[in-house]
């Protein structure tokens, strides 16, 4: 009966548009009233407890280098270095998407930020070169959402905070995943240029690409100090947030020197509205975790699921179609902040493992993003593109395809997963 107050409540309030954060808190309430445990100062701790966490203190941190990383011209040399190596090529703009969605998602962590870029920087051209313009922004979405896999992620963040998971973990377990999603979008691409008609940039001398790849090489070095710095104890998640937000600033403001004092004072706005966008939503949903605990939902949950606890993979498959349908109507954040103390104990009670659940749980919810009618990548790059849902929902059709197959190699094979994070780890 609770399951079925929260679910309802929570519908309901979504469904007479109330925003996200404040559904949570109207459905926590619910359940509170009908555990007979309603108390106004429990809500209030809950509320203050749950944004009041060491590793949350990442998430404004990798916003603002995502928010830099626009603003002072490193996506522009990401960018401008891909063009460089495979722009002259057939369907080379389309490889130049998928490089620097990969490269700028392992800078920025949040698919609107690659998405807006990406758009921005690089439909104007594939149209003057005479590309499909409906494909060209399909693949720029379907780019987009890599970066939530590829660390640092800030859905990965949030995961790990909600289900209690090695965050170190999981950005390293989610560098195989990502990169396959950008050879699944390499492959997806060919396959619909193949009878395109298209003007070829000319191939530049290795003179220009190797003055590209040194004008991008204090952007491009940020992924690898991440990196190395979480697989060998440098410093904790929270901490290289940190250091890519500082990173980046110098870069922007002292190498490439496009990062003027007033552009600064509006990133720093525009940060602080999209921090304070998340911070309220993982309050909110803070109170729904805790009463998800006292109810015993997931006990409930794993009595509806005990014919599948047995066989892990068909568990996974069933999940995943959960995932996708929710990702439909509701946006990443929420999807984990709502699900993850649902979902994480049933997958346990299953023997998956919990950092393998969180790669493939953030994969789905990454994929949704480009799922109408929501889609929140896919509104804004219809914002950029002036294209409407319809044609976008149409172009971004194959790659969608392309990456739920990854998905599905994953659930099939959870090797592709887990052995690669072991060796990174």
């Amino acid at each position: 009966m609770t399951l079925l107050v929260f679910v309802g409540t929570l519908l309901g309030s979504m469904v007479l548009g109330m925003p996200i954060a404040f559904a949570l808190l109207v459905s926590g309430v619910a359940m509170m009233i009908q555990l007979d445990a309603f108390d106004s100062q429990i809500i209030a701790q809950s509320v203050v407890n749950g944004a009041d966490s060491f590793p949350l203190m990442a998430v404004p941190f990798f916003i603002l280098a995502g928010e830099v990383m626009t603003v002072g011209g490193l996506s522009k040399r990401i960018v401008g270095l891909a063009v460089a190596l495979v722009g002259h090529i057939r369907g080379g703009l389309g490889f130049v998407v998928i490089m620097a969605a990969c490269a700028m998602a392992s800078l920025s962590g949040s698919a609107v930020a690659d998405a807006a870029a990406l758009s921005a920087l690089l439909l104007p051209m594939m149209a003057s070169s005479g590309y499909n313009i409906r494909r060209s922004g399909g693949l720029i979405a379907a780019g987009a959402v890599i970066g939530p896999v590829i660390p640092p992620s800030i859905p990965f963040i949030l995961f790990g905070v909600t289900g209690n998971v090695s965050i170190v973990r999981l950005f390293l377990a989610g560098i195989v995943p990502g990169l396959l999603l950008g050879l699944a979008l390499c492959a997806a691409w060919l396959w619909v240029i193949r009878h395109e008609q298209v003007t070829l940039p000319p191939r530049q001398s290795r003179r220009e690409r190797i003055r590209a790849l040194i004008d991008s090489a204090w952007a491009m070095v940020l992924p690898f100090i991440i990196i190395f710095g979480l697989k060998f104890g440098v410093f904790t998640p929270t901490e290289a947030a940190v250091v890519a937000a500082v990173y980046s600033i110098f870069v922007a403001a002292v190498v490439y020197r496009e990062l003027t004092l007033a552009a600064f004072y509006k990133v720093l706005v525009g940060a602080a509205k999209v921090t304070s966008v998340v911070m309220i939503l993982v309050a909110c949903a803070s109170v729904c975790a805790w009463l998800i605990t006292i109810a015993n939902l997931p006990q409930q949950l794993a009595v509806v699921l005990e014919p599948l606890m047995g066989n892990p993979m068909l568990l996974m498959l069933v999940v995943v179609g959960i995932l996708l349908i929710i990702g439909m109507g509701m946006d990443l954040t929420p999807t984990i902040l709502v699900l993850t103390p649902v979902l994480l104990p049933v997958a346990k009670m299953a023997g998956i493992d919990p950092v393998y659940f969180g790669v493939v749980f953030v994969m789905v919810g990454s994929v949704g993003l480009i799922t109408p009618p929501v889609g929140s990548v896919l509104n804004v790059v219809c914002g950029v593109s002036r294209l409407s849902m319809e044609d976008l929902a149409r172009g971004v059709m194959p790659f969608l395809i392309a990456e739920l197959l990854i998905v599905l190699l994953c659930v099939f094979f959870p090797a592709v997963v887990t052995v690669p994070a072991a060796w990174f780890r």
